[in-house]
């Protein structure tokens, strides 16, 4: 029989490592206290080459590794100071953004919030020439109804690319079943009820970057080059299935 001065002492140990062991174990109060998950850059969908030669991986690299980086740390760094609105999705969050009533979270929650969706959007619009595939047969019905055809179509929204002065997109959106093209400055989008003048919002379908970050590597000041180039690669098969989903 062993001493029991030694069956103290083990006892002891196997309790102070099981106290230990809890201690690391989160509690109820500090898992109720962690954070929102951040919002974080996802993986391209695609190799940063893949859309050459009409976007150089150049481009590509830095557009996504650098410039839509940014928005990623800008919108979480916003968020920090409003724990309540990052439990929001993000569609909500800029859909909602005229209730932020102090302008100094609205701005960047608009800025890098908006940068990060577009950019989010804009991805995923793209695919390598000749893999895009055609509109379906609904878009293509809706874009006849619109804009009389294709051709009449890639003009209009050519001609409001073309015509964002300075930095900003165009987009192609849903609105009552209808579609319609509109531009909006910097890193607005159709989603932004209540802040963006002159423009029509609506369920955005497609949408392309003008922002000079975004072609003036590869095509300089020749934005007209970039946007007629951009049609080789746009993810029809996407787009159809946005007219779907908005119903």
């Amino acid at each position: 029989m062993k001493p029991l001065i030694e069956m103290n002492r083990r006892r002891f140990v196997g309790l102070g490592a099981l106290a230990a062991g809890a201690s690391l174990l989160p509690s109820a109060a500090s898992a109720a206290e962690a954070p929102v998950t951040a919002h974080s850059l996802a993986d391209l969908p695609y190799a940063f080459d893949a859309l050459e030669p009409h976007i150089d991986a150049k481009t590509m690299t830095i557009h996504h590794g650098k410039h839509h980086a940014t928005y990623v740390a800008g919108l979480n760094a916003a968020l920090a100071k409003a724990p309540d609105l990052a439990a929001q999705s993000l569609d909500k969050l800029l859909a909602n953004l005229p209730s932020v009533t102090d302008e100094t979270l609205r701005a960047p929650l608009r800025n890098h919030g908006g940068g990060h969706w577009n950019h989010t959007f804009f991805w995923n619009t793209l695919t390598p020439a000749g893999k895009g595939g055609e509109p379906s047969e609904e878009l293509a019905v809706a874009i006849q109804a619109a804009f009389g055809s294709m051709d009449g179509f890639k003009k209009t929204f050519g001609e409001a690319a073309a015509k964002r002065f300075g930095s900003g997109w165009a987009w192609l959106v849903v609105d009552g079943g209808k579609l319609k093209i509109t531009s909006t400055p910097n890193q607005d989008n159709p989603l932004m009820k209540g802040l963006v003048p002159n423009a029509d919002l609506g369920t955005p379908l497609l949408g392309l970057d003008v922002w000079e970050h975004a072609y003036y590597l590869h095509y300089q000041n020749r934005r007209a080059d970039y946007i007629s180039a951009w049609w080789n690669i746009v993810n029809w098969k996407e787009v159809s299935k946005r007219l779907t989903d908005a119903g």
